[in-house]
């Protein structure tokens, strides 16, 4: 094969030898960064538990009981103790929270992520 004097460049062999070790890192990051997004989405239903029960007891001690649903206390117009505070949970977390008269039980989830959190105020907290 003739090659021109001076003629600088990149042979096919090596243009496809470069496309085909960024295939490879591709294939390799892609399932690492959806792994990394649904962590991500786990840890904000879990921050989004913990603060959910912290606004549970917050409104416990004000009120001598604890809130009839997530919405009294998400709500910053529902109850006076909370105007302002701010509470409100991440996007697709979705949070459901049930009574008595001295406990609570409440769950979370993201709807990107694979965990579901309980947190149970008569056994101590995150189960």
């Amino acid at each position: 094969m003739k090659t021109l004097k001076g003629e600088k460049g990149f042979t096919l062999i090596e243009l496809l030898v470069v496309v085909a070790i960024i295939g490879i890192l591709v294939a390799i990051a892609i399932p690492q960064f959806a792994n990394y997004k649904k962590q991500a989405n786990d840890g904000a239903a879990e921050a989004d538990i913990r603060n959910l029960a912290l606004a549970a007891e917050s409104y416990y001690a004000t009120n001598g009981a604890y809130p009839a649903s997530v919405t009294t206390i998400t709500s910053t117009t529902t109850s006076a103790a909370f105007d302002g505070a701010g509470f409100k949970a991440t996007k697709n977390v979705t949070l459901a929270f049930t009574n008595a008269t001295t406990t609570f039980t409440a769950t979370a989830s993201n709807s990107g992520g694979t965990k579901t959190f309980t947190w149970n105020s008569a056994s101590g907290g995150l189960q």
